[in-house]
């Protein structure tokens, strides 16, 4: 038996899960489970998520920032086994919507460990959190001042943050950076609302202005921009230090942490990141005569992308235009980043054994699009045909939780894999789901 050995990014992350074996050539396991089997017992497409992996990660996490809160990015993916296994690693939650914040604390997810961020926060989504007693709520613009403090009550008593626009352009792709002033996140250092905001947040003695929160963006692989990022907040706790004798005991980092998608690709480097933001942290509060605040960091696609995989079938191949398109049951509806920001995969044949030389093909979906493209400029097989199953490793993130319903096909299941046994954690959406939604004739 040999272990898959794809090229190791920084902080020794690979693209597939560390369980991952190949017993034989093209019978790759995953958690100890035949890939293949999963997709004949499950059915494809099929989204896999290794348990150990998820859980390792969250450790790693734990381990390079031990005395920083780390909070896990709901929205790249969850469900409440993901939210169990967060909790049980010791990791906070960052929610986004009443729904994501109802889901983890149905499961027994503890409120005063989440935060609860978004850009355009319904009445719903703060009176549920006020209701279940989150942690912090993110302010992230000024009419949520008045309206949480209406909400909160002259009686009440809330936690809060202030997201900050720190001015640095980081990310991935321009419609994945958060971290400037011309975008919908944070209120702004460069102009003065951030001090205009948080003057008032301190009118309000309901509300309890814990620390400041910024993020840059999502796909980061370099530690600079964060560095950077803590130097003007902090410059910017001084400043409130200075006015209003303020001393905030958090700041928010955020998340955004790149990983790899495809062999060679570069990854944040974790270890170097914790080491060189503690530094960071450390000299520029000596500077500014602070004490340092506690530090927060929001993981999401750095704990679930790597340990996450789908499974597809392969439908058809057409050779035309010079091209060769290898088409398969899944597509946009349960994958839309290659569409939306032309991210790149390495998709795999498994299942069998081929001698074929490799063929560069587009791999795209069933859907009635032409950006309906899974993986471009694709290595795979000469001899791939319609039967066979196609994995997509690093795909624990921002599938799922991004999936549509796109010509009615129903979003893909989720099955976790451990110790050799695989369970169903979300059942595929079938068309009856879809008709009982459809109410009127």
């Amino acid at each position: 038996m040999t272990t898959v050995h794809e090229p190791t990014t920084a902080g020794g992350l690979s693209l597939w899960p560390a369980s991952t074996t190949e017993p034989s050539h093209g019978r790759l396991t995953v958690g100890g489970v035949p890939l293949a089997e999963i997709a004949d017992r499950f059915g494809t497409p099929v989204y896999v998520l290794d348990e150990a992996e998820v859980r390792d990660r969250c450790r790693t996490y734990r381990n390079a920032f031990p005395d920083a809160e780390v909070l896990y990015a709901a929205k790249a993916f969850l469900c409440r086994a993901m939210a169990h296994w967060t909790a049980e690693e010791g990791l906070g939650l960052d929610v986004c919507s009443a729904g994501e914040l109802e889901l983890a604390v149905t499961t027994g997810f503890p409120p005063e460990r989440i935060v609860l961020h978004g850009n355009a926060k319904s009445p719903h989504d703060l009176d549920t959190a006020l209701r279940l007693g989150v942690g912090r709520i993110v302010i992230d613009s000024p009419a949520e001042i008045a309206r949480l403090a209406a909400a909160v009550g002259p009686d009440g008593h809330q936690k809060v943050m202030v997201r900050v626009v720190p001015a640095i352009a980081a990310g991935g792709h321009e419609k994945i950076r958060t971290g400037t002033d011309d975008q919908k996140f944070g209120l702004s250092i460069a102009d003065g609302y951030a001090q205009h905001a948080i003057t008032r947040i301190l009118d309000q003695p309901q509300l309890e202005l814990t620390g400041l929160h910024c993020h840059l963006g999502s796909q980061i692989t370099s530690v600079k921009p964060y560095l950077v990022a803590v130097r003007r907040l902090v410059g910017l706790m001084a400043r409130l230090h200075e006015q209003h004798g303020l001393v905030l005991p958090e700041l928010d980092l955020g998340g955004g942490h790149g990983i790899a998608y495809r062999p060679g690709e570069a990854a944040l480097d974790l270890t170097a990141l914790a080491r060189r933001i503690r530094t960071e942290l450390a000299g520029a509060c000596a500077t500014a005569g602070l004490p340092v605040p506690r530090l927060i960091i929001e993981p999401g696609r750095a704990i679930a992308g790597p340990a996450g995989i789908a499974l597809y079938r392969v439908l058809a191949v057409k050779r035309t235009g010079g091209h060769v398109f290898v088409a398969v049951d899944g597509g946009m509806s349960d994958n839309p980043r290659p569409a939306l920001y032309g991210v790149r995969y390495a998709p795999r044949l498994i299942g069998r054994h081929s001698t074929a030389d490799p063929a560069r093909v587009t791999v795209v979906g069933r859907h009635c699009e032409a950006g309906d493209v899974l993986a471009a400029d694709a290595q795979l097989p000469a001899d791939v045909h319609p039967g066979d199953l196609l994995v997509v490793p690093v795909a624990g993130a921002y599938h799922l939780s991004m999936a549509s319903g796109y010509n009615l096909v129903g979003r893909p299941p989720v099955v976790a894999v451990r110790d050799g046994h695989a369970r169903l954690l979300v059942r595929r959406e079938s068309l009856e789901d879809i008709r009982s939604r459809d109410v009127g004739l």
